[in-house]
């Protein structure tokens, strides 16, 4: 048996529906998703320990592929008993008057159900670290994350490993009839 085929994958990116397709059509290759740090996730894609990784706010480059996949809003994550837990929404002006923490980690939610200040975070990682000490809102003008698959750009063209392409076509929701993989 081959390799398994390793994708790692950031904080807030949910790769089930990925896996199971992969697991439909590829019965014969293993596959292995690892949860990462975006450092984690990018260093393995570049010393080849992983295949590809879904990572944020990755631009292509000389050294990677990037597929741009969504973007996600981003939100500011407050204690209950903040003044955001009364309005909808806020803005950057609305920040700017914070102690905003740094991280998007569990650690950095405890501090701020603390009321040590409030954090700024996908929303995808606040519902990740979501509690009930805490609210989200939408940041109504901040500048969005963007989600994609990266994969080394040495790893492309005739010897690049086939499962890359079958991973690309699944992404992208290929069917499994498609002439393309």
């Amino acid at each position: 048996m081959a390799d398994p085929f390793v994708v790692c994958f950031v904080p807030g990116v949910t790769p089930t529906k990925w896996e199971r397709i992969w697991r439909e059509r590829m019965r014969r290759e293993a596959l292995e998703l690892r949860p990462s740090s975006q450092s984690e996730a990018l260093a393995a894609v570049t010393d080849g320990s992983a295949a590809m990784a879904f990572v944020r706010d990755v631009a292509a480059s000389e050294e990677l592929h990037v597929i741009p996949l969504y973007e996600e809003t981003p939100v500011v994550v407050a204690a209950k008993e903040h003044v955001f837990s009364v309005v909808d929404d806020v803005s950057e002006a609305d920040l700017a008057e914070e102690v905003v923490q740094p991280g998007d980690d569990a650690d950095t939610v405890a501090l701020v159900a603390a009321g040590v200040g409030v954090a700024r975070m996908p929303q995808s990682v606040a519902r990740t670290h979501s509690r009930r000490d805490v609210v989200t809102r939408p940041i109504r003008d901040g500048a969005p994350t963007r989600i994609g698959l990266a994969w080394r750009v040495s790893d492309a063209g005739e010897a690049a490993d086939p499962r890359i392409d079958t991973f690309i076509g699944i992404v992208r929701g290929r069917t499994a009839n498609s002439t393309r993989r």
